[in-house]
């Protein structure tokens, strides 16, 4: 039988340190470490500038990248995604790229305080200013409205960190 390479993916709100722990996960897990962040700016340089062009241009990749971390798997190689799973809809295309050949996952919640949250986005403004645009409390506070806490029952394998 083919051995299958394991999925991992986060949640957790802006700022709860996602893509800190996804580096973490590439090196403790020995996998390949894919970011959205990191696709869309080499994809799309200077071209998103507002949350529904993140939106848009996110939507457009999804289809390539999933083949793409699909085959990734099936060499018995672990992938980290450091893609929002903030939403069900966002969980569950993450979930399916799993499901659909038979690989493990580990959604691992980051359950962090707003407080923490906020005072990360603002040392993160600090230190990357590109980002001050976008780093703000409005934002934060605009992005975690469509935050859903996630749940067993949509057949996710959940490791939560508070």
């Amino acid at each position: 039988m083919k051995q299958i390479g394991t999925l991992y993916f986060f949640t957790g709100k802006m700022g709860a340190g996602k893509s800190t722990k996804a580096k973490q996960y590439e090196s403790n897990f020995n996998a390949v470490l894919l970011s959205e962040d990191e696709w869309l700016s080499k994809l799309y340089p200077n071209q998103i500038n507002t949350f529904d062009d993140y939106l848009n241009y996110a939507q457009q990749i999804k289809p390539l990248l999933k083949m793409h971390i699909q085959r990734i798997l099936t060499t018995n190689t672990n992938v980290v995604m450091d893609f929002p799973g903030n939403t069900k809809e966002q969980r569950n295309w993450l979930l399916n790229i799993a499901n659909e050949i038979n690989a493990d996952h580990q959604l691992i919640y980051l359950n962090i305080s707003d407080e923490h949250c906020l005072q990360q986005i603002s040392k993160r403004r600090l230190e990357f200013p590109e980002r001050a645009t976008f780093d703000t409390p409005e934002t934060f506070e605009y992005v975690s409205s469509f935050f859903e806490e996630p749940h067993v029952s949509e057949g996710l394998n959940i490791l939560e960190i508070n």
